[in-house]
């Protein structure tokens, strides 16, 4: 109750504070060296946004920049970016979202030269709370202090850096797009004689909902289950799956919901595989709609532990409805029993898989803010204010997994990821900034004990070119469309041939799949601007020689640490 009324008193304070009068930003100041301290009025900013006229003040700025920038810049002063004021307080006054205006804060100081932190956040609630909305004019008229200070010389830095590590990250994508090239071209499989595993498969299916309520942990879970159906089902293979079925568990990302991969549990559904898509009640769309609302607390850190059990206790009530369910009577096999999971679902497969949370990497690089470019830090550092124990995650009964753009790196590190002992095939998009492929899949990809491991890399695929289409139920955030890639029917396609020739080999041991696995296919199927790759290998010291060379101290990887066993 305390956390609500907290939660809810920061919308309302929100409001409150539109009323109050305070100072506002006249004017911008930073210090280049050695040439010395420059400004630049807000009045000449919001002239040059209205009506794009350029005064004596901000002509010489403008005579520096091209006319294709300044139109980029005026663009950027008009948007208007349509949130309450409410959702500014719950973000900016949660714990991440603190992290974020604390960096921010590193660059926009106030006039003392102090951490802009608490002018940021203030004037960030007070420009949503505006009548004109939160612009980038707007957020400088609220932000009180009479001159806003930009630290030039930490903006330089910062470009710099995310320069290098953009180019460090361009380089070794090319490099193993380039190894999985090589090892193409000597398939001799012609893929085009092969039965397509992008069509639909010859089962039909039919779709049951379930809601289940684990009163131990206080959670209901919203269920689909996609049940293949033998009754006018088209398929002659005798070695197709029959009941009892395989079953494939399908785990959604932060702020989504069960409708995320309907695509992807209704193909695998047609090819004979029953799939149950649940829903995380502690981080999926509703809870963030109530929290966005005022109505509810951000995601606890212990969403780390709960979003496993959530699938562990699916399994285990799957297992007891099977024996009463007429419906569900016989059809499910729990030894062949699959996972898929998309980025903080990524995680979660991978802890089902046998990896643990490693408390020492968290120790140890948490505070360290080693790159502040890795956006997914911000979510996987929540984990380090776990009880520090032994948790026990892994489910035995599941024998191979797909992690989509997971987040790993710090939360299960090295340590963790290497005492997975199952088939994996990890899937990376080179433009996802949220999950940055480098750090959250590639590197981890080498850390993977098993020897069936497959990395699927994507070129310009981003965070959400897995996700499909939003509902109105689930829209919680519009994406920005530079966010959401190039078409992502593509992307579709790869993941729906890829995850049933994963399934198919390693949950159904049928080898004849196994050449779909192989890099030829990836570039059998390949489409421009979403070029697809394959490697079934990479070793540490192939994976440091790409990364050897000079990059810049706050990108530094971080050194593994062990996770007790």
């Amino acid at each position: 109750m305390k956390k609500f009324l907290r939660y809810l008193g920061l919308g309302l304070l929100s409001t409150f504070l539109t009323s109050t009068p305070g100072l506002a930003a006249e004017r911008i100041s930073f210090f280049y060296p050695p040439f010395g301290e420059f400004s630049l009025s807000v009045d000449s900013l919001e002239t040059f946004a209205k009506v794009g006229k350029i005064d004596q003040d901000f002509s010489f700025y403008a005579s520096r920049a091209t006319p294709q920038q300044l139109a980029q810049l005026r663009d950027l002063l008009q948007q208007r970016f349509n949130i309450t004021p409410t959702l500014v307080s719950q973000v900016t006054y949660s714990p991440i979202g603190e992290e974020v205006v604390q960096q921010l804060g590193k660059l926009l100081l106030t006039e003392s030269r102090q951490n802009g932190f608490y002018a940021i956040r203030a004037s960030l609630i007070l420009a949503a709370a505006d009548r004109e909305g939160l612009t980038v004019v707007n957020l400088l008229r609220k932000f009180p202090s009479n001159t806003m200070r930009v630290n030039f010389t930490e903006g330089l830095r910062i470009v710099d850096d995310l320069s290098q590590l953009l180019k460090k990250k361009d380089e070794v994508v090319a490099s193993l797009q380039k190894e999985a090239i090589a090892q193409a071209a000597n398939s001799t499989v012609d893929f085009s004689k092969q039965a397509d595993l992008r069509s639909p498969g010859k089962f039909r299916w039919q779709k049951k909902s379930l809601e289940l309520n684990d009163v131990s942990r206080s959670r209901r879970l919203p269920v689909d289950i996609y049940l293949p159906t033998t009754q006018n089902s088209e398929s002659t293979d005798q070695n197709s799956p029959s009941p009892p079925f395989p079953l494939i568990v399908i785990s959604h990302g932060l702020a989504s919901d069960r409708s995320t991969f309907v695509y992807l549990a209704e193909h695998l559904a047609s090819y004979g595989f029953a799939v149950a898509v649940l829903e995380h009640p502690g981080s999926n769309a509703k809870r963030f709609q109530q929290y966005f609302a005022g109505l509810a607390s951000p995601p606890e850190p212990e969403e780390f532990i709960n979003r496993p059990l959530d699938i562990k206790y699916l399994l285990d009530e799957l297992q007891r409805l099977e024996k009463s369910d007429p419906t569900l009577h016989r059809k499910l096999n729990f030894q062949q029993v699959g996972a898929i999971g998309q980025s903080f679902g990524g995680y979660t497969v991978l802890t089902l898989a046998g990896a643990k949370i490693n408390f020492e990497q968290l120790r140890q690089d948490c505070n360290t803010n080693y790159s502040s470019f890795n956006l997914s830090l911000l979510l996987q550092c929540e984990a380090s204010k776990l009880p520090q124990k032994n948790y026990e995650l892994k489910d035995d009964r599941i024998k191979a997994i797909m992690a989509i753009n997971p987040i790993d790196s710090l939360v299960l590190g090295e340590g963790g990821v290497s005492q997975i002992k199952m088939p994996v095939m990890l899937v990376a998009g080179s433009q996802d900034i949220f999950a940055p492929p480098v750090f959250e899949q590639i590197r981890p990809f080498t850390w993977l004990s098993d020897p069936n491991k497959y990395l699927a890399l994507i070129e310009n695929a981003t965070h959400f070119s897995a996700i499909a289409e939003p509902t109105p139920e689930n829209d919680i955030l519009p994406v920005p469309p530079a966010l959401l890639g190039p078409d992502r029917d593509a992307v579709y396609s790869y993941l729906n041939a890829l995850s049933v020739a994963f399934m198919e080999t390693h949950l159904l041991n049928r080898p004849e799949y196994r050449s779909y696995l192989q890099p030829s296919y990836a570039t059998f199927l390949s489409k421009e601007p979403l070029n697809l790759s394959i490697l079934q290998s990479l070793s540490v010291a192939q994976f440091n020689q790409i990364w050897s060379a000079s990059i810049p101290q706050s990108t530094k990887l971080p050194n593994p640490q062990p996770t007790p066993r």
